[in-house]
């Protein structure tokens, strides 16, 4: 499937920023089932200056500095996108969670891909205890860590709920959990310390869905949204399996994956600091239109 993707950011604030520092990551990447056939990011107003530069776990991290004085900042992602991946393994094929724990002792890189990485508590995703004990019903003895990873996921879409006012980025995880509701970010949050507290390690991902209307009605423009899923790995063998909690989707062409890292801080689309004063408000219109 190859996917025409626009991603737009609009900031509007009260009153005029003097300056703006960003940070963004908004380009797809390659590999893994992935082809960039063409990406660019369109910034206004310009900035004076810009760098791009993959950080550690490979993501593209474009640096761009404004000193103009502006009320709006408009950030346009445009990308086309090839997207053909292997289908996952059979579950109950993959080795028990147990054995996935033993082969992470033997993992001997830690480049951006090793396991060892994505094991440990990191700011928005720490030990919790419920967390792990949710987890660890999904994982009995001799459980294929898929089999079990795949359970969990559906647990957590049976159990939580789909609130986009119940969390803001800053919410706990605890929070969330004690609540049984968010958004997308936060159940990737909770998924990942439940297996990380069983020693199962996960990273978190930030890309696309794509979104099918219902029958006989029209596919709106800018109506998509950026997701979140999850992935697991699963032992030398298989590696790391997406898997997606909100909508209990193993992770297949429907998606686009932008960034990966150990929680959201590592994968955040937009940051930086601005010199000004007052509110703003914040707009986002994503389209991710199949094309071939």
């Amino acid at each position: 499937m190859i996917y025409d993707i626009r991603h737009i950011t609009t900031y509007s604030y009260e009153y005029p920023v003097a300056s703006s520092l960003c940070t963004l990551r908004l380009s797809p990447r390659e590999g893994r089932g992935q082809r960039v056939l063409d990406s660019g990011i369109e910034i206004a107003p310009v900035p004076v200056s810009r760098t791009a530069r993959p950080d550690f776990f490979g993501n593209l991290v474009t640096t761009v500095r404004i000193e103009e004085a502006h009320r709006e900042l408009r950030v346009t992602s445009l990308a086309s996108i090839e997207v053909r991946r292997e289908q996952q393994p059979h579950a109950e094929l993959t080795p028990s969670w147990e054995d996935v724990r033993r082969q992470v002792d033997d993992v001997q890189t830690l480049d951006s891909r090793s396991p060892a990485h994505f094991l440990f508590p990191t700011k928005l995703v720490p030990l919790y205890d419920p967390a792990t004990a949710y987890a660890a019903e999904s994982f009995p003895q001799g459980q294929p860590i898929l089999a079990g990873a795949v359970e969990l996921m559906r647990r957590i879409r049976q159990d939580f709920r789909y609130d986009p006012e119940a969390t803001l980025i800053s919410t706990p995880l605890s929070e969330a959990f004690e609540a049984r509701g968010g958004v997308c970010q936060d159940f990737a949050h909770i998924m990942i310390a439940g297996l990380r507290g069983i020693g199962v390690p996960a990273a978190y991902v930030s890309g696309y869905i794509r979104t099918i209307p219902p029958e006989g009605k029209p596919r709106l423009e800018g109506a998509d949204a950026s997701h979140a899923w999850v992935n697991v790995w699963c032992g030398a063998a298989a590696g790391w399996l997406g898997l997606d909690p909100t909508n209990a989707l193993q992770v297949n062409d429907d998606f686009v994956e932008i960034a990966f890292g150990r929680d959201y801080t590592d994968v955040a689309p937009l940051d930086g600091v601005i010199l000004g004063s007052g509110k703003q408000t914040l707009k986002v219109s994503v389209d991710v239109k199949p094309v071939g």
